[in-house]
């Protein structure tokens, strides 16, 4: 079975309302950037760099991070993992970071970005941005600073963020669905 949670102008709203929220606690970005996981949150932090454009005339400061290589599990995989290129080309230093990536579920691959994002630098602070938060199955202590949308789902579902043309659909698929 699959249904739809989030339609693209309910994303659009939440998108609005985390901006405001970014605005409100990091001000006009001056010493904040945005560094979105690869590959899937990565169509998430260029809508917010977009967003935040748009609304409020900030210019973010914006980056991209891989962690294939900092994951728990990526010498058990049996399978050939090829990174994402990583592209960040500014000072991470005592900046703030906010943290970007589509679904929180267990936790592990924040925990991973963590680890990866100190290879770069000391950052003055580290905030995580989700658009989707499954409450349940958290493995490691990490809770998400921004959220589009807390979700109670089976631990057999899989939630799927979908980006077409700059618009978002979110899914959540059961097990037999894969």
């Amino acid at each position: 079975m699959k249904r739809i949670i989030l339609e693209y102008e309910q994303v659009e709203l939440i998108l609005t309302r985390i901006c405001h929220q970014l605005v409100e606690d990091h001000g006009y970005f001056e010493n904040t950037a945005i560094l979105a996981l690869q590959p899937k949150g990565t169509p998430l932090g260029k809508a917010l760099v977009k967003k935040l454009d748009t609304l409020f005339g900030i210019k973010a400061t914006y980056g991209e991070l891989d962690t294939t290589f900092h994951r728990d599990d990526f010498r058990t995989s049996g399978k050939l993992l090829i990174p994402n290129e990583v592209n960040i080309d500014f000072e991470i230093e005592k900046k703030r970071i906010i943290l970007v990536d589509d679904v929180l579920y267990t936790g592990r691959s924040i925990r991973a970005a963590l680890d990866a994002v100190n290879d770069y630098g000391r950052p003055a602070s580290i905030d995580l941005l989700t658009l989707i938060n499954r409450k349940y199955k958290r493995e490691v202590p990490i809770q998400p600073d921004y959220v589009g949308e807390h979700i109670d789902s089976r631990t057999d579902d899989y939630v799927k963020v979908e980006w077409a043309s700059e618009q978002c659909k979110v899914w959540i698929i059961t097990d037999n669905d894969k």
